[in-house]
């Protein structure tokens, strides 16, 4: 059995079926539906079936058609695509059963497609190892996710969906003016060989400078974070889930690849130590903001700029356990926060609105929304049994031994913010409402609300079986010298 789950090209079929699916569902929409949940199962299993390859094979190499690199397109993953390419495969599952019941079924006609092709993109990016098909799969994952932002056609939604897309044009062009100089210099795209070639030189320091900025502009790392919050805020609840959870982990996959494998041989104590002081300015501005908002997916979605600076903070310690780190904190953060817009989601369709401070009859009619709210905030906050907790403790550990004690200290300060947020909403539940209820709600599928809760309990479980699976993470480690 196992010799067959080896022989299968699981990685393939992650890029070509979402896709084919996405063309089948723009053609036949009366089977749409049928049909992403179906893909959903097979991308979660293709994802386990790729798993079990690097368990028993190491670093996994695929070159399409027999053409490998420099010439042809090969696919690569290692453990940072793993975890990557999980987080997708279960957010995506959840996402799609979710909006199976969130929309209308003229808006299922123009979601399905474009959320399969999401999809295929985001699955191709996490499995290339070449610089300009990172820049395609980029492209094509961001004209996607600015078709899905606008999807409601409010004046809201639309405004956000059109800094999105500024935003993703211009983080691109600028990743892309980086790359032509790199191949203009090196004469290879290839992680790989580029890994060999690259040298300090004038060329290499602006294509450094280029690509970074374009991707932290992408990954909404603070001060660049502008266009974040209207985005997804504004966007429906799935999209919104979406956003937050894969979408802007896409720009950071490549940002990693870069810096680790590429520039971080030669760049310096001095870069690395400015990144980090960006994620501790993301933690402390976006838990702050996240914690004067009066709407509740404003208030998730400063969060999200405040969880993203934590992913930094690896960057200037740089050891296996910073590593371990930001590979346990990619999914739990994924899980956690793509459960909580989906639980604000719910709220805002019982109660027709997401003010905070009108709750009160909405998170106590919705327990179970109100449940998968405060676990995701369990695992945010960074306390145990969640992923969160293992993810943050690694970090902290990592920290101490290096006598970092200044990150060690934001890292704690930050968990204090992130409690105070989430207990201004979960305190509604505990409050009595001084009013009494004036509108009509609107009854929550329970799938709707069980999605939400999965998600929440799956970043909770992940601090049982996170540590298990760190050797499987850590295939591929840059810091003992591995990499494409």
């Amino acid at each position: 059995m196992t010799d067959v789950w080896m022989g299968v090209p699981w990685a393939v079929i992650l890029i070509v079926l979402p896709l084919a699916a996405a063309m089948t569902a723009f053609v036949w929409p009366r089977i749409s539906q049928l049909l992403v949940l179906g893909c959903s199962l097979v991308i979660v299993l293709a994802v386990t079936g790729l798993a079990l390859q690097l368990w028993y094979h190491g670093v996994f190499h695929h070159a399409l058609g027999g053409w490998g690199a420099p010439l042809g397109i090969e696919l690569y993953a290692d453990g940072l695509s793993l975890v990557l390419l999980a987080a997708t495969g279960l957010v995506g599952a959840g996402v799609s059963v979710y909006a199976s019941a969130y929309f209308s079924v003229e808006e299922k006609r123009r979601f399905w497609p474009i959320w399969l092709f999401l999809l295929a993109a985001l699955n191709a990016l996490f499995l290339s190892a070449d610089l300009f098909n990172l820049y395609v799969t980029l492209e094509l994952m961001g004209l996607a996710a600015v078709a899905l932002t606008a999807l409601p056609g409010s004046r809201d939604a639309l405004a956000g969906a059109a800094r999105y897309l500024f935003v993703s044009l211009l983080g691109s062009l600028a990743y892309l003016l980086g790359v032509a100089l790199l191949y203009h210099a090196f004469g290879s795209l290839d992680i790989a060989v580029l890994a060999e070639r690259l040298r300090p030189v004038p060329a290499a320091w602006v294509a450094l400078g280029l690509m970074s900025a374009g991707l932290l502009l992408k990954t909404a790392l603070f001060p660049l974070h502008f266009w974040l919050p209207p985005a997804h805020s504004s966007a429906p609840s799935p999209v919104s889930a979406v956003l937050s959870a894969l979408v802007i982990k896409a720009s950071l996959y490549i940002l990693l690849r870069l810096w680790i494998m590429l520039f971080g041989p030669f760049a310096g104590d001095g870069v690395a130590a400015f990144l980090g002081l960006l994620g501790v300015a993301a933690i402390l501005w976006g838990s702050v903001q996240a914690l004067r908002q009066t709407r509740l997916k404003l208030l998730v979605a400063y969060s999200t700029v405040a969880q993203i600076g934590y992913l930094f903070l690896a960057f200037p310690l740089a050891t296996v356990a910073s590593w371990n780190a930001t590979m346990v904190l990619l999914l739990s953060h994924a899980l956690a926060k793509s459960a909580m817009f989906l639980a604000a989601g719910n709220f805002l369709n019982f109660g027709g609105h997401d003010r905070i401070a009108d709750l009160d009859h909405i998170v106590q009619r919705l327990p179970l929304s109100a449940f998968a709210f405060a676990l995701a905030g369990v695992s945010l906050m960074g306390l145990p049994p969640s992923g969160g907790f293992i993810g943050k403790w690694l970090l902290l550990e990592a920290a101490l031994v290096q006598g970092r004690w200044d990150l060690a200290a934001v890292m704690l300060f930050g968990g204090l913010l992130t409690a105070a947020y989430v207990f201004k909403v979960l305190g509604k539940s505990f409050t009595q409402a001084d009013v009494a209820c004036t509108y009509q709600p609107k009854e929550i599928p329970a799938r709707m609300q069980w999605v939400a809760l999965i998600l929440a309990c799956g970043a909770i479980l992940l601090g049982f079986g996170g540590t298990p699976l760190l050797p499987l993470l850590e295939i591929g480690v840059p810091f003992d010298g591995s990499g494409p």
